[in-house]
């Protein structure tokens, strides 16, 4: 519970049983990520004040304080350098649900979520600054005579909170990034005329006019305009195992044509060399506000577009390990005050996860208490240290109770075998708490 009170200091929902509950509920649910309500909270009292707590209009999940605040939470960023908001969203089918909208078609039903998650260079996710949720209306013809309800606000309303946050944040560049939902004529053109702090990086959808040519952007592009080439792993995903891939970097700079008028833009084209046999090769049209000096500069904006790979895992988290979509709850309203819950829990995994890994040698105290890493040693029957074992140490120990084995050849743990580990480390945990109260009752 005390990271939890830590993260969710500031939190005012008018009535301090509200705060605490909020407390308790982020806490049974971290402990039980992929249990159902009744399961994480235990027992019939402790699930009737859970669903009583979700159906109270009083909490306002957006009156949350870090990490769901516009100045990067209770993990301001340093001083200098730059900070990845991944604005992207996911839709969560939810059928039986009232106030539920269709989601890729008519008889597919569900909601949207659309947050922004806060990510450095060294992936390390800080928080979650914001967050959208709701339904499409019963057709998209009713959804189009809505113009109040157009989706494309979400993208501007992202950047304008990134925006703002970067002017809450003087020492700290902000880039948005986005994929190619964003590729809206507003956002560009209204991020280059209000001039605001924050940069921005795109996957780009549409092939635009060159203000001083006869021809399109990505039409444009030539041998002479390669710069260089970068190389990393792309990680295993739809049933493709992990590998290594090598793209061609092209950038060019000009003006392109929007309603807002010319826009001078920096477009960068990475093309996939040589792909494995069966494998689409990948590329990538990026578009930015940002000047590029060199290739070294090109191939940043490449790993700064890779970064928002992060929110996928955080989507995974949420989805498979949380198990968001099997929500037994009746009314969307109830739905959104429990994600708002279980996105701090996702959180929490993904940081561990990368801080696991780049930040190997902290105290694992600083995230697990006495009780839990003596209880992972115990359970483990490795000895018991003297001092707190480091991070990586712990998080290994911990995804090995979820079913990584640690072999050379299987690198760090991953997001799964973790959130599982966790859930059995807290079950470790209250096990030998219990049993210490018994003997000290004796």
């Amino acid at each position: 519970m005390d990271w939890v009170v830590e993260e969710l200091q500031g939190i005012d929902l008018g009535d301090e049983r509200l705060n605490k509950r909020t407390y308790r509920l982020v806490g049974d649910f971290f402990a039980n990520a992929s249990q159902s309500i009744p399961a994480s909270c235990g027992g019939w009292a402790e699930t009737q004040a859970a669903y009583r707590y979700f159906a109270n209009g009083q909490v306002d999940w957006q009156k949350f304080s870090p990490p769901f605040q516009a100045d990067g939470g209770a993990h301001p960023p340093a001083g200098s350098g730059f900070v990845h908001p991944g604005h992207h969203g996911t839709g969560l089918q939810r059928p039986a649900i009232g106030g539920m909208g269709r989601l890729s078609h008519d008889r597919q039903r569900g909601m949207y979520l659309h947050p922004t998650l806060v990510v450095t260079p060294d992936r390390e996710a800080l928080g979650v600054t914001d967050a959208w949720m709701w339904a499409r209306g019963e057709s998209k013809a009713a959804d189009l005579a809505n113009p109040a309800v157009a989706e494309s606000s979400r993208w501007l309303e992202g950047y304008r909170q990134v925006a703002e946050m970067a002017s809450r944040l003087p020492g700290t560049r902000l880039v948005y990034v986005a994929d190619r939902e964003a590729d809206i004529g507003a956002l560009i053109g209204g991020a280059d005329q209000q001039k605001t702090p924050a940069d921005w990086l795109i996957r780009s959808t549409h092939n635009r006019k060159v203000a001083s040519e006869d021809a399109k952007l990505w039409d444009g592009f030539t041998p002479d305009h390669q710069v260089g080439s970068v190389v990393f792993s792309l990680p295993a995903r739809d049933n493709q195992p992990c590998r290594e891939v090598e793209q061609t970097l092209s950038v060019r700079r000009c003006q392109i044509k929007t309603k807002q008028g010319n826009i001078q833009v920096t477009a960068v084209l990475a093309e996939e060399e040589n792909p494995p046999t069966g494998c689409p090769p990948v590329e990538w049209r990026l578009l930015t506000n940002r000047s590029i000096g060199n290739a070294e500069q090109v191939a940043e904006l490449v790993d700064w577009y890779r970064a928002r790979w992060e929110i996928e895992m955080f989507f995974h988290v949420l989805k498979t390990g949380c198990k968001v979509e099997a929500l037994q709850l009746s009314t969307i309203d109830r739905v959104e005050r429990a994600l708002a819950l279980y996105m701090l829990v996702a959180w929490r995994v993904l940081r561990l996860m990368r801080l696991g890994r780049t930040c190997p040698d902290l105290s694992c105290e600083l995230f697990f208490s006495r009780e839990e890493w003596q209880a992972a040693h115990w359970v483990a029957r490795k000895p018991l240290p003297a001092e707190p074992p480091a991070l990586n140490a712990m998080i290994r120990m911990v995804a090995g109770f979820g079913g990584f084995l640690g072999r050379k050849q299987d690198g760090e743990p991953g997001v799964k075998t973790l959130w599982t580990g966790l859930q059995r480390l807290m079950d470790f945990a209250a096990g030998i708490q219990a049993f210490r109260e018994q003997q000290t009752c004796v």
